[in-house]
């Protein structure tokens, strides 16, 4: 079963130009991922420089049974930004999963990991909502009333600035109605490391952040040609985030119904931020959020951390 809750065409319309028109340009990283950009992503973490899927897993892999011994038995889970459902797969048995909540924007992509997933695990109840959380997370009632463990994998919190982070995480204390938030933190490292993650030799991250250009064309009828804007991916020391960037090759003019917007060679779109954290840092974020009792694991190497936290 797939609950959708969309935005209107028009206002997904009036919100990317409104960011094509400003300067300098932004696009939200929530339209990165259409049906080929979430297949793309998932292509990224298969990467070897790509490191927070495999470190993440490394972490649940070590650590599944503390984490499990936190946690009440017949939990329904609720997976923020689901992608194909392969992450939570791994936690179902172990966390003693009664009833999975898969939550992505990209709906094709999620009815076909859900499916996969039911397939696995046909004595869990299984219900996929289609809709953008990152501007607020309303589940339908067949999620049910009680309790739900937030799973918000894979260092997407770090897409949000840290306001913006806090404002988010305190809309999803409600949401858990008095259970948990487990939640993967990408942690500061060296920049080679952090660089070669987001802009990776075989240019499989170039084509996902090209990718959305077609992904504009689609929402907004505009003429962006893929050819003329190149991929840029650096790390902003003094943000603690790395950022994503179209940037034109050239001068050129992308037109849409009722408009147009000319870049210069060298200027940009900015497509994405990802934050990076201290651990201390994410915990005390998670206090002033309003949870408690924080737990956290880290790998070896202090790269990622996984939280756990009470509602």
């Amino acid at each position: 079963m797939i609950a959708v809750d969309r935005p209107q065409p028009a206002a997904i319309r009036a919100e990317l130009l409104r960011g094509l028109r400003a300067f300098p340009a932004v696009v939200s990283p929530k339209y990165l991922y259409d049906g080929l950009g979430s297949r793309l992503f998932a292509a990224i973490t298969e990467l070897p420089e790509y490191y927070p899927t495999r470190t993440e897993a490394a972490i649940f892999a070590r650590h599944l049974p503390a984490i499990a011994a936190e946690l009440p038995a017949d939990l329904t889970l609720v997976d923020l930004g689901a992608g194909n459902c392969e992450k939570a797969a791994r936690l179902l048995p172990p966390l003693r999963v009664s009833t999975y909540v898969a939550v992505d924007i990209s709906l094709d992509f999620l009815q076909e990991g859900l499916d996969r997933l039911q397939q696995r695990h046909p004595a869990v109840d299984m219900l996929g909502v289609g809709t953008d959380f990152s501007t607020r997370l309303l589940l339908p009632d067949a999620v049910g009333a009680g309790p739900r463990l937030l799973f918000y994998p894979g260092s997407s919190i770090g897409n949000f600035t840290p306001p913006d982070a806090l404002d988010f995480l305190r809309q999803l204390h409600p949401a858990a109605q008095g259970g948990g938030l487990l939640v993967g933190v990408d942690l500061l490292k060296p920049i080679e490391v952090l660089e070669a993650a987001y802009d990776d030799p075989l240019g499989v991250t170039a084509a996902f952040n090209r990718n959305l250009l077609r992904h504009i064309n689609h929402l907004v009828g505009s003429d962006f040609a893929l050819a003329d804007w190149q991929h840029r991916a650096f790390f902003d020391s003094a943000q603690r985030r790395i950022e994503m960037h179209l940037q034109a090759l050239h001068g050129v003019a992308v037109r849409w119904p009722g408009g147009e917007r000319v870049f210069a060679a060298g200027e940009r779109i900015h497509t994405e931020n990802s934050y990076k954290w201290r651990a201390d840092d994410f915990a005390a974020l998670l206090v002033a959020a309003g949870f408690s009792a924080i737990r956290r694991w880290t790998d070896e190497r202090g790269w990622f951390a996984v939280f756990l936290a009470q509602a």
